[in-house]
């Protein structure tokens, strides 16, 4: 019996620690994003590239383009066609992302607590502080074989952004075909670029 509270605990304490260690990589990656937009000797070019390379490294970008799309979809396309849906959604994806990074000014960026929720399964709560206002975003995060610790979803003042690009992919599919979906996905990359 006192082997297995034993074994209990410090299995408990091997979790607490590596969501400490989670919590803390995040803040980091969080506080390397926020300098680089505060540096006013890069150009806004160098911001951006500076920014991808850090977010690549902490996102699971086409795991999030599978979760976008929904099971049923994923599965019908040919790899060849999984492979150009995820590129255009990470273009997609990345582009959005810069562009709310353009209207930051100097709020301030705290990462707060993080929780294991499943067994490989961590959320890290964040708040973006201004002086007038705080919202909450949670970064949540799966323990992936390859490249450890990743973001495979963002929800910001409660609202997912994976379940938010499957409802609207999920509208259009009941309209048009994945074909259709994925020209427009491309016809908005050539506007944005």
């Amino acid at each position: 019996m006192i082997f297995l509270l034993m074994l209990f605990f410090s299995s408990s304490n091997l979790y607490a620690d590596e969501v400490s260690e989670i919590r803390a990589m995040t803040k980091e990656k969080v506080d390397v994003v926020i300098n680089i937009l505060k540096d006013n000797n890069l150009s806004k070019n160098e911001k951006k590239e500076g920014i991808l390379t850090t977010i690549d490294e902490l996102f699971d970008f086409s795991l999030m383009a599978r979760l976008s799309l929904g099971k049923k979809h994923w599965k019908s396309l040919s790899k060849s066609k999984r492979k150009e849906f995820s590129e255009l959604f990470v273009e997609r994806l990345k582009l959005s992302y810069l562009e709310k990074l353009d209207l930051y000014t100097d709020e301030e960026v705290v990462v707060d607590e993080a929780k294991l929720t499943k067994k490989n399964r961590v959320e890290v709560l964040t708040y973006l502080v201004t002086k007038d206002d705080k919202k909450e975003m949670t970064y949540k995060l799966y323990k992936s074989k390859k490249k450890g610790w990743m973001v495979y979803d963002v929800d910001i003042l409660g609202v997912s952004i994976v379940q938010t690009y499957r409802s609207q992919f999920s509208g259009i599919l009941k309209k048009e075909s994945i074909e259709q979906l994925m020209e427009r996905m491309r016809s908005a990359s050539e506007l944005g670029s």
